[in-house]
Protein backbone atom coordinates (compact mmCIF):
# COMPACT_ATOMS: atom_id res chain seq x y z
CA UNK A 1 0.00 0.00 0.00
CA UNK A 2 2.02 3.39 -0.77
CA UNK A 3 -0.70 4.88 0.21
CA UNK A 4 -4.77 5.63 1.35
CA UNK A 5 -6.80 8.22 1.88
CA UNK A 6 -9.61 7.77 4.04
CA UNK A 7 -12.60 10.65 4.02
CA UNK A 8 -14.31 12.23 6.98
CA UNK A 9 -12.43 9.39 9.21
CA UNK A 10 -13.23 11.86 12.34
CA UNK A 11 -16.39 13.53 12.69
CA UNK A 12 -17.07 17.00 12.94
CA UNK A 13 -17.64 17.24 15.88
CA UNK A 14 -13.99 15.28 16.36
CA UNK A 15 -12.50 18.15 14.52
CA UNK A 16 -13.93 21.14 15.77
CA UNK A 17 -12.68 19.83 19.54
CA UNK A 18 -8.78 19.25 17.80
CA UNK A 19 -9.53 22.49 16.32
CA UNK A 20 -9.70 23.99 19.58
CA UNK A 21 -7.22 21.67 20.74
CA UNK A 22 -4.46 22.54 18.73
CA UNK A 23 -5.20 26.81 18.80
CA UNK A 24 -5.16 26.42 22.59
CA UNK A 25 -1.52 24.17 22.34
CA UNK A 26 -0.51 26.98 19.48
CA UNK A 27 -1.10 30.15 21.96
CA UNK A 28 0.64 28.87 25.26
CA UNK A 29 3.63 27.63 23.16
CA UNK A 30 4.31 30.76 21.21
CA UNK A 31 3.53 32.57 25.19
CA UNK A 32 6.12 30.88 25.96
CA UNK A 33 8.48 31.57 23.52
CA UNK A 34 7.65 35.07 23.31
CA UNK A 35 8.65 35.44 27.41
CA UNK A 36 11.79 34.46 26.49
CA UNK A 37 11.86 30.55 27.56
CA UNK A 38 13.97 29.38 24.26
CA UNK A 39 17.14 27.72 22.69
CA UNK A 40 17.29 28.94 18.94
CA UNK A 41 18.58 27.17 16.58
CA UNK A 42 18.95 28.66 12.75
CA UNK A 43 19.47 26.19 9.92
CA UNK A 44 21.28 26.39 6.90
CA UNK A 45 18.75 27.43 4.73
CA UNK A 46 17.86 30.30 7.03
CA UNK A 47 14.69 28.72 9.10
CA UNK A 48 14.32 29.84 12.46
CA UNK A 49 13.64 27.15 15.49
CA UNK A 50 12.90 27.77 19.05
CA UNK A 51 12.71 24.90 21.65
CA UNK A 52 9.78 25.88 24.15
CA UNK A 53 8.20 23.69 26.62
CA UNK A 54 9.42 20.38 25.04
CA UNK A 55 8.96 21.02 21.63
CA UNK A 56 10.23 22.95 18.69
CA UNK A 57 8.85 25.98 17.01
CA UNK A 58 9.55 26.09 13.15
CA UNK A 59 8.38 29.81 12.43
CA UNK A 60 7.70 30.58 9.00
CA UNK A 61 10.42 31.98 6.67
CA UNK A 62 10.81 35.39 5.54
CA UNK A 63 7.55 36.79 7.36
CA UNK A 64 7.94 40.11 8.70
CA UNK A 65 5.97 39.25 11.72
CA UNK A 66 6.21 35.82 13.29
CA UNK A 67 3.54 32.75 12.21
CA UNK A 68 4.34 29.02 13.46
CA UNK A 69 5.13 26.96 10.18
CA UNK A 70 5.01 23.77 12.61
CA UNK A 71 5.40 22.21 16.46
CA UNK A 72 7.20 19.28 16.87
CA UNK A 73 6.96 16.92 19.53
CA UNK A 74 3.21 17.75 19.91
CA UNK A 75 1.33 14.99 21.45
CA UNK A 76 2.38 15.78 25.02
CA UNK A 77 1.41 18.67 24.94
CA UNK A 78 -2.45 17.85 25.54
CA UNK A 79 -4.37 14.99 26.56
CA UNK A 80 -6.67 14.77 23.56
CA UNK A 81 -3.83 15.12 21.14
CA UNK A 82 -2.02 12.07 23.62
CA UNK A 83 -5.12 9.83 22.97
CA UNK A 84 -4.81 9.58 19.43
CA UNK A 85 -1.96 7.21 19.55
CA UNK A 86 -4.27 4.76 20.37
CA UNK A 87 -7.11 5.67 18.23
CA UNK A 88 -7.95 2.32 16.16
CA UNK A 89 -8.57 4.26 13.57
CA UNK A 90 -5.28 5.26 13.29
CA UNK A 91 -3.33 2.25 14.72
CA UNK A 92 -5.07 -0.47 12.58
CA UNK A 93 -4.56 0.88 9.31
CA UNK A 94 -0.80 1.83 9.99
CA UNK A 95 0.07 -1.72 11.40
CA UNK A 96 -1.28 -3.02 7.83
CA UNK A 97 1.23 0.07 6.49
CA UNK A 98 4.23 -0.73 8.27
CA UNK A 99 3.69 -4.86 8.24
CA UNK A 100 3.76 -4.47 12.36
CA UNK A 101 1.90 -3.52 15.62
CA UNK A 102 2.01 0.28 15.16
CA UNK A 103 4.22 2.55 17.88
CA UNK A 104 5.06 5.78 18.43
CA UNK A 105 7.65 7.32 16.72
CA UNK A 106 6.86 11.05 16.82
CA UNK A 107 3.65 13.56 16.23
CA UNK A 108 3.96 16.56 14.60
CA UNK A 109 1.28 19.79 14.10
CA UNK A 110 1.60 21.42 10.72
CA UNK A 111 0.02 24.93 9.90
CA UNK A 112 -0.56 26.48 6.76
CA UNK A 113 -1.89 29.68 7.88
CA UNK A 114 -4.30 31.75 5.70
CA UNK A 115 -2.64 33.66 2.92
CA UNK A 116 0.97 33.13 4.52
CA UNK A 117 1.68 29.37 4.64
CA UNK A 118 4.27 28.56 2.36
CA UNK A 119 5.71 26.03 0.32
CA UNK A 120 7.40 22.72 1.14
CA UNK A 121 9.71 21.88 -1.50
CA UNK A 122 9.44 18.25 -3.27
CA UNK A 123 10.99 15.73 -0.34
CA UNK A 124 10.92 12.36 1.81
CA UNK A 125 10.47 12.20 5.11
CA UNK A 126 12.99 9.58 5.11
CA UNK A 127 16.16 11.18 4.91
CA UNK A 128 15.95 13.18 7.73
CA UNK A 129 14.25 9.80 10.00
CA UNK A 130 17.42 8.26 8.40
CA UNK A 131 19.80 10.81 10.45
CA UNK A 132 18.00 9.99 13.68
CA UNK A 133 17.55 6.29 13.56
CA UNK A 134 19.27 4.74 10.66
CA UNK A 135 18.06 1.89 8.65
CA UNK A 136 14.99 1.22 10.86
CA UNK A 137 13.83 4.66 9.12
CA UNK A 138 12.79 2.06 6.15
CA UNK A 139 9.87 1.09 8.71
CA UNK A 140 8.36 4.72 9.61
CA UNK A 141 5.02 6.34 8.01
CA UNK A 142 2.71 9.18 8.97
CA UNK A 143 -0.87 9.53 9.41
CA UNK A 144 -2.09 13.19 8.73
CA UNK A 145 -5.48 14.05 10.29
CA UNK A 146 -6.74 17.17 7.93
CA UNK A 147 -8.02 19.75 10.68
CA UNK A 148 -9.79 21.77 7.52
CA UNK A 149 -10.70 21.23 4.03
CA UNK A 150 -7.54 20.77 1.73
CA UNK A 151 -7.72 22.05 -1.28
CA UNK A 152 -5.62 22.82 -4.56
CA UNK A 153 -6.04 26.57 -3.06
CA UNK A 154 -4.61 26.38 0.48
CA UNK A 155 -1.33 24.22 -0.35
CA UNK A 156 -2.83 20.47 -0.39
CA UNK A 157 -0.44 17.79 -0.66
CA UNK A 158 1.20 16.48 -3.93
CA UNK A 159 2.26 13.01 -4.16
CA UNK A 160 4.10 11.05 -6.88
CA UNK A 161 2.34 7.46 -6.84
CA UNK A 162 4.65 4.49 -6.68
CA UNK A 163 7.77 6.23 -5.35
CA UNK A 164 8.03 4.79 -2.37
CA UNK A 165 8.86 2.05 -4.00
CA UNK A 166 11.64 3.33 -5.46
CA UNK A 167 13.25 4.14 -3.09
CA UNK A 168 15.67 6.82 -1.31
CA UNK A 169 15.81 9.50 -4.14
CA UNK A 170 19.04 11.73 -5.47
CA UNK A 171 18.98 14.43 -3.01
CA UNK A 172 19.34 18.30 -4.52
CA UNK A 173 22.67 19.66 -4.73
CA UNK A 174 21.79 23.04 -4.07
CA UNK A 175 19.74 22.35 -0.68
CA UNK A 176 21.68 23.10 2.52
CA UNK A 177 20.06 21.23 4.74
CA UNK A 178 21.02 18.18 2.20
CA UNK A 179 17.22 16.82 3.29
CA UNK A 180 15.35 17.91 -0.27
CA UNK A 181 14.53 16.42 -3.46
CA UNK A 182 16.43 17.13 -6.31
CA UNK A 183 13.55 18.26 -8.16
CA UNK A 184 15.60 16.85 -11.70
CA UNK A 185 14.58 13.78 -10.10
CA UNK A 186 10.80 13.88 -9.91
CA UNK A 187 8.51 12.90 -12.96
CA UNK A 188 6.36 16.02 -12.06
CA UNK A 189 3.63 14.24 -14.88
CA UNK A 190 2.70 11.31 -12.01
CA UNK A 191 2.20 14.25 -9.22
CA UNK A 192 -1.64 13.50 -7.64
CA UNK A 193 -3.19 16.37 -5.43
CA UNK A 194 -4.85 15.02 -1.84
CA UNK A 195 -8.19 17.37 -2.27
CA UNK A 196 -10.08 16.13 1.04
CA UNK A 197 -12.84 17.08 3.20
CA UNK A 198 -11.83 18.34 7.06
CA UNK A 199 -11.68 14.88 9.18
CA UNK A 200 -10.54 13.07 6.75
CA UNK A 201 -6.76 10.95 7.54
CA UNK A 202 -4.13 10.77 4.62
CA UNK A 203 -1.32 8.14 5.15
CA UNK A 204 1.86 7.42 3.71
CA UNK A 205 5.26 5.99 3.82
CA UNK A 206 8.45 7.48 4.83
CA UNK A 207 10.17 7.35 1.26
CA UNK A 208 6.78 9.13 -0.40
CA UNK A 209 7.82 11.35 -2.40
CA UNK A 210 5.52 14.86 -1.96
CA UNK A 211 5.27 18.70 -1.77
CA UNK A 212 2.93 21.24 -0.65
CA UNK A 213 2.06 24.38 -2.30
CA UNK A 214 1.83 27.99 -0.43
CA UNK A 215 -2.05 28.84 1.19
CA UNK A 216 -3.15 31.30 -0.75
CA UNK A 217 -6.55 30.90 0.51
CA UNK A 218 -8.67 32.91 2.75
CA UNK A 219 -8.62 30.07 5.02
CA UNK A 220 -6.35 27.96 6.99
CA UNK A 221 -4.90 24.88 6.67
CA UNK A 222 -3.89 22.49 9.74
CA UNK A 223 -2.85 19.27 10.16
CA UNK A 224 -1.82 16.53 12.76
CA UNK A 225 0.72 14.25 11.31
CA UNK A 226 1.52 11.05 13.62
CA UNK A 227 4.42 9.22 12.83
CA UNK A 228 4.23 5.49 13.61
CA UNK A 229 6.88 2.56 13.47
CA UNK A 230 7.18 -0.84 14.42
CA UNK A 231 5.99 -1.27 17.96
CA UNK A 232 9.09 -1.60 20.52
CA UNK A 233 11.47 0.92 18.86
CA UNK A 234 12.82 4.10 20.27
CA UNK A 235 11.17 6.80 19.69
CA UNK A 236 12.19 10.07 17.94
CA UNK A 237 13.00 11.81 21.46
CA UNK A 238 15.26 9.25 22.34
CA UNK A 239 17.28 9.33 19.42
CA UNK A 240 19.87 11.97 17.89
CA UNK A 241 20.18 13.92 14.86
CA UNK A 242 23.67 13.40 12.93
CA UNK A 243 23.41 14.37 9.73
CA UNK A 244 26.57 12.94 8.91
CA UNK A 245 24.43 9.47 8.02
CA UNK A 246 23.41 11.65 4.81
CA UNK A 247 26.65 10.26 3.06
CA UNK A 248 24.97 6.66 3.25
CA UNK A 249 22.25 8.34 0.63
CA UNK A 250 21.78 8.99 -2.60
Amino acid sequence: MAYVVVPELFTATEVERLRTVVEQVHAEVVAAAESGETDVTVWPDGHRLEKVRGTTIHWEPGLTGKAVRSLSPVSQLHPALEELWDEPRLTGPMSSLIGAPAGRFVAKLNFKRAGVGSEFAWHQDFPYWYCCAGPAAYDIATAIVLLDDNTVANGAMTLIPGSPAEGPVRRDPQDPTGLLVDPRAVDASRAVVVEAPAGSVLMFPGLMVHRSAPNRSASDRRSLLYCFQPAGRPEFSALTYDPERLADLP
